[in-house]
């Protein structure tokens, strides 16, 4: 019996698996929590004093700022800006591809077609099991037909990034998907005599909307750090411009792209904030 896991009994009465080995106490979990702060805190202090220091001399200044919205440095720091309006409407496009065909697929797989679940799962899964620069190896014969019918646009590599980011995007769906339990409110609420419509606007989306906010942001931060597709495809996006601009001023370069990675660290701060919403304690409940 030694090898089967014992029940603990609650005073309720239900029995629950006792749990193997000893947790953490809080001064472990502490000093854990700060070598892995330290860890991605390092390199991100280093970026932001490189982004104030003037020259080699050590001094600190504010110059590098200032000179981003100099009017006499605009045809310099255009490239930038342009890069980051293609990589903004790149991130809309994806966003709406992973909204209207990734979302839908992911319902209606779970509703009517449970059995296709791990096929869904693995067409999504298979582009972060391929590196990326074989993946453009692939697109490229594939965009020569779509710089013919679309154009050669920044706005077309939503295409190739939509697939991409696909991975990073399914997960968060999937998990709100098995923890809403959408099949049996589906079904309460079609017994009750709701439409389809109302199911999926009333009931479905409202309890994925957590799921839902963290692909949306997710796949805006695939959008903003894309560089390979971009490069190889001949396309000006963000990060591609950041490289272009580092040759000219390394420092502003360096501003943007911390300005880049706070932004990712808002977005997944708003992640875990997005759809928690506040507990109601018993007295609320009562």
């Amino acid at each position: 019996m030694s090898a089967v896991v014992r029940l603990a009994t609650r005073p309720g009465g239900s029995a629950r698996p006792r749990r193997f080995g000893v947790a953490p106490s809080r001064g472990t979990a502490a000093v854990v929590l700060t070598l892995v702060g330290l860890v991605f805190a390092v390199p991100l202090v280093a970026l932001a004093q490189f982004t104030f220091r003037q020259g080699t001399d050590g001094a600190l200044t504010l110059d590098h700022y200032a000179a981003i919205v100099d009017s006499a440095n605009a045809v310099t720091y255009q490239p930038v800006f342009d890069g980051l309006a293609a990589s903004l409407l790149i991130a809309v496009i994806t966003v709406g591809i992973v909204l209207l065909v990734l979302l839908p697929a992911q319902i209606v797989t779970a509703l009517r077609y449970p059995r296709l679940r791990r096929v869904l799962e693995f067409v999504c899964l298979v582009p972060i099991t391929v590196p990326v620069v074989v993946l453009v190896v692939g697109f490229i014969p594939v965009y020569q037909v779509v710089a013919q019918v679309f154009g050669s646009g920044a706005w077309t590599l939503a295409f190739a990034i939509g697939i991409v980011s696909l991975p990073f995007a399914f997960r968060p769906i999937a998990a709100a998907l098995t923890a809403a339990d959408v099949t049996v409110l589906s079904e309460a609420a079609r017994s009750l005599g709701a439409s389809w419509w109302t199911v999926t606007w009333r009931i479905l989306l409202p309890n994925l909307r957590r799921g839902i906010t963290a692909a949306c942001f997710l796949t805006v931060t695939v959008v903003l750090g894309e560089y390979t597709l971009a490069s190889f495809l001949s396309r000006t996006t963000f990060q591609t411009a950041l490289l272009l601009v580092q040759s000219t001023d390394p420092y502003v370069a360096a501003v943007f792209s911390l300005a880049a990675l706070l932004f990712g660290f808002v977005l997944l701060v708003l992640i875990g904030r997005v759809g928690t919403g506040r507990r109601r304690t018993p007295k609320e409940s009562a």
